[in-house]
C-alpha cells in the first residue's frame, strides 16, 4: 500500500487493459481484432507524446499473456537503453531467434522511442524482423514517422495516435480528481487542458504537481507551478505591442521580463495565439506570424535575446498603425 501511494499518477493511473483506454477507438477495436484470431502483425505506433502509445502496446502484452509468461516472452527497450546496432545483433536477436519452450504462440519485442535507433541498427533489425517471423513480433514506438526507414514501414501495420480531445480527457480527469480528493477549479481544469496540448501524460503530472505544491488547484496555481507566462502578463505585452510607440514599447517589454522572469520563447508561443484575435488585416497578421517564426527560429540558433525583442515590437507596426 505504501509503495502504491508513492506512484506518480501517471503510473499509477495506467489503463492495464484496452478496454481501460480512453481513446482511439478504431485502433483499439482493430487490435483487439488481431488478438482474437492470434494473428498479430509488427506494429509501428507512432504520434506525439503522451498519447496513449506505449500503454496501449503494454495493454496487448498482458492480454496476451499471463504474468508468468510476461518476462519471458516479452522484451521491452526503452530510451535509456543503446541504440546501436550492438543492441540488435546482441539481445534483440538473441531474444528473437529462440523459441519459448513448453509455450505456444509469438515472443513481443517493444522498441520505444525506435526513431532514436541509428540508420545502420534500423538496417539489422529489418533482417531480423524478416528471418524470424515465425516466432517473434515486434511493436516499434516513435514521435517522428520520417525517422523511421522506409523498408521497415512497409513491414509493420501503422498507427496513428493523435492528440487526444478534451472531451476524451475530461472523464479520466474527473476519475482521478475523486479518487485522489484534488480541491480543483473549473478554471483550474480549463488551464491544466490547455497547457497540455492533448498530452494525457502532462496533464495528471500537472494535476499531481499543482496538487502537491499548492492547497487549491486553479488557473494561477497551474501557471504558476509548470512556469508558464500567466494570461494577465501576456495581456500586458501584448497591450505593450499594440499600443506603445516603439522605445516605450521596448522598455516596457524588457521590465515585464526582468521582473516576471518571462523567457522571449514564452511570449512567442503565447502571443501567436491572441494574434489571430487582434483587429488587424489578414495580410497583416500573415506578416506579424511570418515575423514572429523567423524570431522563434533565430532564438533555437542562438541569437541575441535582446535584439529579437527588438525584432518582435518592430513586428507589431502594421497592428500598431491600425490600432492606433
Amino acid at each position: 500500500m505504501v509503495v502504491e501511494e508513492n506512484l506518480p499518477w501517471v503510473e499509477k493511473y495506467r489503463p492495464n487493459t484496452l478496454e481501460e483506454l480512453i481513446s482511439h477507438g478504431d485502433i483499439v477495436s482493430t487490435i483487439q481484432k488481431f488478438i482474437s484470431e492470434r494473428r498479430i502483425p509488427h506494429l509501428l505506433f507512432y504520434g506525439p507524446p503522451g498519447t496513449g502509445k506505449t500503454t496501449t502496446i503494454l495493454a496487448i502484452a498482458k492480454q496476451l499473456y499471463s504474468q508468468k509468461e510476461f518476462s519471458s516472452m516479452v522484451l521491452e527497450l526503452n530510451a535509456s537503453d543503446d541504440r546501436g546496432i550492438g543492441i540488435i545483433r546482441g539481445p534483440v536477436l538473441s531474444f528473437a531467434s529462440t523459441k519459448a519452450i513448453f509455450k505456444t504462440g509469438f515472443k513481443l519485442v517493444i522498441l520505444d522511442e525506435a526513431d532514436a535507433m541509428t540508420q545502420d541498427a534500423q538496417d539489422a533489425l529489418r533482417r531480423i524482423m524478416e528471418k524470424y517471423t515465425e516466432n517473434t513480433r515486434f511493436c516499434l514506438i516513435c514521435n517522428y514517422l520520417s525517422k523511421i526507414k522506409p523498408a521497415i514501414q512497409s513491414r509493420c501495420t501503422r498507427f496513428r495516435f493523435g492528440p487526444l480531445s478534451s472531451n476524451q480527457i475530461v472523464p479520466r480527469l474527473d476519475y482521478i480528481v475523486s479518487k485522489e480528493n484534488v480541491n480543483i477549479t473549473e478554471d483550474g481544469k480549463k488551464a491544466i487542458l490547455e497547457l497540455s496540448g492533448g498530452d494525457m501524460r502532462k496533464v495528471i503530472n500537472l494535476l499531481q504537481s499543482t496538487h502537491l505544491g499548492f492547497d487549491v488547484v486553479d488557473e494561477l496555481n497551474v501557471y504558476l507551478c509548470c512556469g508558464q507566462p500567466l494570461k494577465a502578463d501576456i495581456e500586458s505585452v501584448l497591450e505593450c505591442l499594440l499600443t506603445m510607440p516603439f522605445k516605450d514599447s521596448q522598455r516596457r517589454l524588457i521590465t515585464i521580463q526582468k521582473e516576471k522572469g518571462i523567457a522571449l520563447q514564452d511570449i512567442l508561443s503565447q502571443i501567436h495565439l491572441a494574434v489571430h484575435k487582434i483587429d488587424v488585416s489578414l495580410k497583416n497578421k500573415i506578416e506579424i506570424l511570418r515575423k514572429m517564426a523567423n524570431i522563434e527560429y533565430y532564438i533555437s540558433s542562438g541569437a541575441n535575446e535582446t535584439l529579437q525583442l527588438s525584432a518582435l515590437v518592430a513586428a507589431f507596426k502594421p497592428a500598431r498603425k491600425t490600432c492606433t
